[in-house]
């Protein structure tokens, strides 16, 4: 998979909803952003929870999406496989098998040191 060609797609689909219906665009990041913003939970604990939901939902824009994201929010390598194999624990094989997807992620997104 290529994580950065998949989070281009998910840019790309955003512009093309703003286009055709901005409220609708304009909302659903009004509450994307208010939803991973820090609250109980900071930011960085919610992009790893829709990480792994991401993985459940066998989603490879919604990985690269919050690969990049978590990244941004302070995440490690580490801790992103760990959500990974937590996601596998809880939701099995077919977890397991989207691991390739967090690696190709994890590897074109990862801050350089």
């Amino acid at each position: 998979m290529d994580a950065k060609q998949k989070l281009s797609e998910v840019n790309r689909i955003m512009n093309e909803v703003s286009n055709d219906d901005s409220k609708f665009q304009s909302s659903f990041m009004a509450f994307m952003g208010s939803t991973l913003s820090d609250g109980s939970l900071n930011t960085k604990t919610k992009e790893l929870i829709a990480l792994s939901l991401g993985i459940a939902a066998r989603c490879e824009w919604c990985i690269s999406y919050h690969v990049n994201a978590a990244f941004k929010s302070g995440a490690t390598r580490e801790e992103l496989m760990e959500v990974g194999y937590v996601t596998v624990l809880m939701y099995g094989s077919q977890a397991l098998m989207e691991l390739n997807s967090l690696m190709d992620a994890i590897n074109q997104f990862e801050p350089k040191k």
